[in-house]
This record gives C-alpha cells, structure tokens and sequence, in this order.
C-alpha cells in the first residue's frame, strides 16, 4: 500500500460549525387541530422533534389537509407551498441561531 495511503489525514473539518435541523415532514403536521399555531414547542410535546438540534426544519414529505400556522428554523421550498396552499402561513423563528439560512 502506498505511503500516503497509510498515513492518517489531518486538516479542516467544518462538522463543527454546521447547522444541524430536525427534520420534520408536512404531512405529520395533520395530528395538530385546524388552524392551529405550530411552534417548536407544540412539536416537541407532540412527539415530532426529538433530541438535540439547532433549530427544526419542515419538509414537503406527505400532504397536509388543514391550514395550520408553522412557525420554524427554515423550510423547504416545497413545503412552504404546500403550507400555502391550504391557506396558511410560514413564520420564519426569530431569535433562532440561523434562522437567515432559510431556503
């Protein structure tokens, strides 16, 4: 085996400074009532966001049957439409460690 091969790499690692979102799918946002308001706290209590993370980013997996108001680190650009769609809104959370890092 070559030499460089068997010598242990060294150097920059970003993982540290890294964003990390939990991730939370549109369709699981049904077990909350029509027209709630949807924060970070509301899904915790629920189950939804477990463990430690940076902030909680929502998802377009699944389909969403009720007009809710999510409040959130960042979303998808498919499901902030898809939030739309049904009437309801997107609150970007304020105070939140990245929360200009929206896509």
């Amino acid at each position: 085996m070559p030499l460089i091969r068997r010598i242990p790499k060294r150097g920059f690692n970003n993982k540290r400074f890294g964003t990390r979102y939990i991730p939370v799918n549109v369709g699981e946002l049904n077990v909350f009532e029509d027209g709630a308001k949807v924060n970070e706290v509301m899904l915790r209590s629920a189950g939804l966001a477990n463990g430690p993370g940076d902030g909680i980013k929502i998802l377009s997996g699944g389909e969403l049957t009720k007009k809710l108001t999510v409040s959130a680190s960042s979303f998808s650009v498919a499901a902030k439409t898809k939030i739309e769609a049904h009437g309801g809104q997107c609150e970007v959370a304020s105070g939140q460690k990245h929360a200009a890092a929206q896509v």
